[in-house]
């Protein structure tokens, strides 16, 4: 569960948009960004998964490398856009709460392989 302390916060940054009364803009262009990007992820996750499954480290570290930099590029273009063509405020909010869920993916991410003792690839 912890691997997706991410999306919990993007459940529970809705309220929080709504209540402090934030431009909703951002939130919604960053949720949707940002569920792409899982997705994303998970795609990556099992095509890394049959490729060492294959003996084939190469064309894993590729996908990695690949996915992981194509998925922060993505929610970085989304955030970038929703600040020119909506308000700057738009744009500060998505770009904080895309700030505040990479970071909980990361540490998700990086908590799971621990507790579960998975070496690092």
């Amino acid at each position: 569960m912890i691997r997706y302390a991410d999306l919990a916060l993007l459940a529970l940054a809705l309220p929080v948009f709504l209540v402090a009364d934030l431009p909703i803009a951002g939130y919604v262009v960053v949720a949707v960004a940002w569920l792409v990007q899982r997705a994303v992820l998970f795609a990556a996750e099992r095509r890394v998964a049959a490729s060492l499954a294959a003996g084939e480290r190469r064309a894993a570290v590729g996908v990695t490398a690949a996915s992981t930099l194509g998925r922060a590029w993505f929610v970085a273009l989304c955030v970038l856009l929703v600040g020119v063509l909506g308000d700057r405020e738009d744009g500060l909010a998505a770009a904080v709460l895309a700030a505040v869920l990479f970071t909980a993916q990361l540490a998700g991410i990086a908590l799971s392989r621990l507790l579960a003792g998975e070496a690092l690839r």
